[in-house]
């Protein structure tokens, strides 16, 4: 059975991944639309033009998508256009890939949640992390016992400022600045990892990093999540990799346990090198974005319900948004719940 996936915008550059990952696909039939191209900020390649370049179908509105009727869509809008094309989705009766974060709000993200559960349609949230063999193995022996008792955990997350998409430093398209960039992958990953609700966040931020730009978000801080089980988990997230640089960052993850310390760096392997532009690096992992859309597509294909899904979805962005009110007030504790 063919499957109609519908790309809805090309705002955040994992669409370029997502539907290279499909074009690999049998029985996936593909149409784009990127409204919001023409008025972006930047000049990062949008719309028809970008289209034609990864050779799929396009069309000019979200109105011809859903007239189009797609089985599925993948939103990769900008963070604060989720909601409206989440529920446009549920409404249409198409089931949903959503980028991350979910939302802005934790509001947002409930509202996305309960329109795909009325409308009986997946919402699956785009955390390729999860899918790294590296994360895998780390997750089955901490279930085994093996490990003994988590204690603690202590997550990394930094890269490049996204300079070429603009809108990520926008706040109001956004949500905040690198907070919201990159906590949330480390928070899904802890959220797996754990099996528990955060019960509180503490956080600071700064803007040191691109002062001269006068950017109107946080550029780096850190978070401080506890478990209600007693684990307390920090989470390092900056963009203070180099412009230079040839690669987009790394995630790490060091889970301290009570007979061992593991170390998930699904991103530190590759091959370094140089060329005529200067640096290169190609990496050598899997294809996490494959991953992830393999696995949506699966469940689309036998009718089931992946992960990660809506739920973590939710409580990802309650440590988000906890992190941006304790930054705001000094690093002061915030409750969850």
């Amino acid at each position: 059975m063919t499957l109609k996936i519908a790309i809805l915008s090309f705002a955040h550059g994992h669409a370029l991944s997502y539907v290279a990952a499909l074009q690999q696909m049998p029985g996936i039939d593909l149409l784009a639309a990127d409204p919001d191209g023409a008025s972006a900020p930047d000049a990062a390649p949008r719309g028809a033009a970008l289209a034609d370049e990864l050779g799929i179908a396009y069309v000019d509105s979200y109105d011809e998508v859903f007239a189009w009727g797609p089985d599925a869509v993948i939103v990769t809008a900008e963070n604060s256009r989720h909601r409206d094309l989440v529920i446009r989705a549920a409404e249409a009766g198409a089931h949903v890939l959503c980028e991350k974060p979910l939302a802005t709000t934790v509001e947002d993200a409930m509202a996305m949640r309960a329109a795909c559960d009325a409308a009986g349609v997946i919402l699956m949230v785009a955390y390729p992390v999860r899918f790294a063999p590296e994360f895998r193995d780390a997750l089955a022996q901490v279930r085994s016992g093996a490990l003994g008792r988590v204690i603690g955990v202590t997550g990394i997350n930094n890269g490049k400022l996204p300079a070429d998409r603009a809108w990520f430093t926008d706040p109001a398209l956004a949500g905040g600045g690198a907070l919201v960039d990159h906590v949330v992958h480390c928070a899904d990953l802890l959220d797996e990892l754990l099996g528990e609700r955060a019960s509180s966040v503490r956080a600071v931020s700064n803007g040191i990093l691109y002062a001269d730009r006068d950017l109107p978000v946080e550029t780096g801080g850190m978070v401080t999540v506890r478990y209600p089980s007693g684990v307390i988990a920090t989470i390092d997230c900056s963009w203070s990799w180099p412009v230079s640089s040839p690669t987009w960052g790394g995630l790490t993850l060091q889970i301290v346990a009570e007979r061992a310390t593991l170390t998930v760096s699904p991103f530190a392997k590759g091959i370094a090198g140089h060329d005529a532009a200067g640096e290169t690096w190609a990496p050598t992992g899997p294809d996490l974005d494959g991953l992830l859309l393999a696995e949506f597509v699966s469940a689309l294909r036998e009718g089931r319900s992946p992960q990660p899904d809506a739920g973590v979805g939710v409580r990802t962005v309650e440590i988000v948004r906890a992190a941006q009110a304790s930054a705001a007030d000094g690093g002061s504790v915030v409750t969850i719940g």
